[in-house]
C-alpha cells in the first residue's frame, strides 16, 4: 500500500520540501536523507554565501588565471552559457557583483548611486569569462568577477534531486526547492500535483485558478519579497544585467518547461524581456508561461504556450 511521505528542511535560504509515495515507511526516511545530502554538496558547489564553496573559492581566484571545476559546476556553467545567448543577455550569471551591490541596498533601504552601479556593472558579461570542457576549468577574466547561480541553481538541484527519486523506484514524486518546483508522475488517482500561483505584490494571495502538472517544471518569478522602494519606485530583486539597474516592472512571471533549470532562468529573462520577446523565447524553447502585471491596480494577464493546458479543472 502507498502512502505519501512529506519532508521539509531549511536549505538555501529557504524551505526545501520532498513529497512522494512509497510503500515502506523505513526506506522512505533513508532516501529522503539522501536526498537532502545531495542538496547539501551541491549547496557546497554553486552557494554564493558560503566562503567555503567551490563557487566562492572560483570568485576569490578571479583574474589570477585559470581554475578547474567539478562535473557539477562545469555542467551548470554549460548551462547558463546556453540561457545567456538564447535570452538576449537578460540572464547572466556573471552579474554577481551587481546582484551583491543590489542585495546590500535591499539590506541598507537606500539606492545605490550610479558611479558604483556602473563599477560593478563593468566587472559582468559572460564574453569575460572563458571555460574549456577539454580541461574541465575556466578563468574569470577579471579580478573582482563574481558568478550568481540564482535563478538557475536551486532548479538545478531540485531536478538532480528527483532523479535520485526516479532511480531510487519513486514514480510519484514533487520537489520543492524554494519555489522552483519538478514532479514525475501524479499523485495516485490525481491528474496531476496541484500547484497555486501568488498574485503579484502578495505573498500569501494565490489567484483562483490553480495548476494540474506532472511530468514538468514550474518557477515564478515575482517581487513579492525582495524589493526596495525609492521615489514611490518599487525596485525588484532581478537586476537587468544589461543595464546594471534593477527593474521596475510589477509583474509576477510563471513558466512550465520540461527542464527544472529552464524553467528557472527563463522566469528571470521573462521579467526583463518585454512581453512579445519573452512570449518569443519560451515558444522557441516549447515553454509555457503566464505573466501577471499590477497596473493602476488592475491585474493584466499574458500567456504563452500550452499554459491553459495546465488550468486544474475540479
Amino acid at each position: 500500500m502507498f502512502q505519501k511521505f512529506s519532508y521539509t528542511q531549511p536549505k538555501m535560504g529557504s524551505p526545501f520540501r520532498i513529497v512522494f509515495f512509497a510503500d515502506d515507511e523505513q526506506k522512505a526516511h533513508e532516501l529522503a536523507d539522501s536526498c537532502f545530502e545531495l542538496v547539501d554538496k551541491y549547496n557546497m558547489i554553486f552557494s554564493d554565501y558560503d566562503d567555503n564553496s567551490e563557487l566562492s573559492k572560483l570568485c576569490a581566484h578571479a583574474g589570477n588565471g585559470w581554475q578547474p571545476v567539478s562535473p557539477p559546476m562545469m555542467d551548470l556553467l554549460l548551462k547558463a552559457s546556453k540561457a545567456w545567448e538564447q535570452s538576449k543577455k537578460t540572464y547572466d550569471i556573471t552579474a554577481g557583483p551587481l546582484t551583491k551591490c543590489w542585495r546590500q541596498a535591499r539590506k541598507d533601504k537606500k539606492l545605490p548611486n550610479d558611479t558604483l552601479i556602473r563599477e560593478k556593472w563593468l566587472l559582468t558579461g559572460f564574453d569575460k569569462m572563458q571555460i574549456d570542457t577539454t580541461k574541465q576549468a575556466i578563468n574569470l577574466t577579471l579580478k573582482g568577477m563574481e558568478l550568481d547561480f540564482g535563478g538557475i541553481a536551486k532548479g538545478y538541484i531540485a531536478r538532480e534531486v528527483l532523479q535520485l527519486l526516479t532511480q531510487s523506484g519513486i514514480r510519484q514524486a514533487l520537489v520543492d526547492a524554494g519555489g522552483d518546483m519538478v514532479m514525475s508522475d501524479a499523485p495516485p488517482g490525481k491528474n496531476g500535483w496541484i500547484v497555486g500561483i501568488t498574485i503579484p505584490e502578495h505573498t500569501a494571495l494565490l489567484m483562483p485558478k490553480k495548476l494540474s502538472l506532472r511530468h514538468a517544471a514550474v518557477t515564478t518569478s515575482g517581487d513579492a519579497y525582495q524589493y526596495i522602494v525609492h521615489n514611490g519606485k518599487k525596485y525588484s530583486h532581478i537586476i537587468d544585467p544589461r543595464t546594471g539597474y534593477a527593474i521596475t516592472e510589477q509583474k509576477n512571471v510563471t513558466v512550465v518547461a520540461t527542464d527544472a533549470s529552464q524553467a528557472d532562468w527563463l522566469a528571470t529573462a521573462c521579467s526583463i524581456l518585454p512581453v512579445p520577446e519573452a512570449r518569443a523565447l519560451a515558444t522557441s524553447l516549447e515553454a509555457s508561461f503566464l505573466i501577471t502585471e499590477l497596473k493602476e491596480g488592475k491585474i493584466i494577464t499574458h500567456i504563452a504556450g500550452r499554459f491553459p493546458d495546465f488550468w486544474h479543472h475540479s
